[in-house]
């Protein structure tokens, strides 16, 4: 039996501190809340620090980005082991850095066919490296042309290679049907689909809708028959609203959408992952003028859009595209939603009870009696300043201790 012991907790259905903050862990698990007669083999005690559950990032990309380099065009030609190479010190990042479960949404490079993310996650599990607990998609799945086809990028970048049905690229219901079999078929726990361009779509309009209404029902009933649910990268306000009538369960960004688009989340009780600290920190001075374009057309649109959703009482959870925001600065996300105008309270459930609740993970997300041991600690109050979430000091994932810097 171990016992943590800090200033406070974070009470996140009451969105309030309780103090004193005392956990009591056996093995992977929360098993007593609350200062009382325990009997504990060890205490560690972390001072003034408040203790969070750990938080949760619902859009992350594991194998790309890394230390000293900024995530750019040329990562999509890395071969497979670059990219494992690339999520080992990606992953110790990111739980280092307070974020003990991610969902890894979509990979656009030549694997064989390999879901890299559904291998890495199981390394992790295994304890070959330190890591999040991984909720793998596999292959985002996307048409010709769309967003996340590399094969977009040839003429930046000769040489790069056309993916197959398996690695994503699907026209037309039976390739689809196809494409995301096979996803599930080999670990993937959650299907991503690229519903419209993006910022990093070459052509077309950035928030158009790129797979028909027939083809976006066949992911959703495959997906759906099989247990899984369906993430959507999505943007423009139409597609959004196809991307819900068809069956989405979550929405991806959305920086273009407008009231009824929000409306029908909240009528359908979807999901939004927010993403929005990239609209600022991601830096595309280099890229093509047309992603550039597309840029300043969408991210000032970010903030406005995020306001209407929570507004209106969409469902959201946190998400950071990292790299678009570096692995391991996930908490700038955080930091961004708050100076945006969501309450620091709401915010933090964002991060962890509804993200918990997205991926269907109930024995996450609080710390309560019963459910794991994955505790964080930060030197402050977050509800009085978030900021404190950038400094991290103390993390534990099922029960095991991988930072404790007091």
């Amino acid at each position: 039996m171990l016992t943590l012991k800090a200033a406070g907790l974070l009470d996140v259905d009451a969105g309030k501190i309780v103090r004193p903050g005392v956990l009591h862990i056996d093995g992977d698990r929360i098993v007593g809340v609350g200062e009382g007669t325990a009997v504990t083999d060890e205490v560690i005690d972390l001072g003034d620090s408040i203790l969070l559950p750990g938080l949760m990032d619902m859009e992350v990309n594991l194998l790309m980005g890394g230390r000293g380099e900024n995530p750019g065009l040329s990562q999509v030609q890395d071969d497979p082991p670059t990219r494992v190479l690339r999520a080992v010190g990606n992953a110790r990042r990111t739980l280092r850095a307070g974020f003990t479960t991610v969902r890894n949404l979509g990979l656009f490079v030549k694997t064989g066919g390999y879901l890299l993310d559904v291998a890495l996650g199981k390394a992790i599990d295994a304890g070959w490296f330190e890591g999040p607990r991984v909720v793998p998609a596999g292959h985002a799945i996307t048409p010709t042309g769309g967003h996340l086809d590399p094969t977009m990028f040839a003429a930046f970048m000769p040489g790069v290679l056309e993916l197959t049905v398996e690695e994503g690229i699907a026209n037309g219901v039976d390739e689809i049907r196809k494409a995301v079999r096979y996803q599930i078929k080999h670990g993937a726990q959650l299907i991503k689909v690229c519903c419209s361009g993006g910022v990093m779509s070459l052509t077309g309009e950035a928030g158009a809708q790129h797979y028909s209404d027939e083809e976006l029902r066949v992911i959703v009933d495959e997906a759906h028959r099989r247990g899984l649910r369906v993430a959507a990268h999505t943007h423009g306000a139409e597609a959004v609203k196809h991307a819900v009538a068809c069956g989405i369960d979550c929405i991806e960004h959305g920086f273009l959408m407008d009231d009824e688009a929000i409306a029908m989340l909240v009528e359908n009780d979807r999901f939004l992952v927010t993403t929005r600290r990239l609209a600022e920190a991601m830096d595309v001075s280099k890229a093509p003028a047309e992603l550039q374009a597309k840029a300043a057309e969408m991210f000032p649109k970010a903030r406005t859009s995020i306001k209407a959703a929570y507004e209106a009482g969409v469902k959201i959870a946190v998400g950071t595209d990292a790299p678009a925001i570096p692995h391991g600065r996930n908490a700038d996300e955080l930091v961004t939603l708050v100076e945006w105008g969501m309450p620091p309270a709401a915010v933090l459930r964002a991060a962890t009870v509804t993200s918990a609740e997205l991926i269907n993970a109930a024995d996450r997300g609080r710390l309560v009696e019963g459910l794991l041991a994955d505790v964080i600690a930060v030197p402050g109050d977050p509800l009085a300043d978030i900021t404190v979430t950038r400094n991290v000091n103390f993390v534990m994932k099922g029960g095991k201790v991988y930072v404790n810097k007091n």
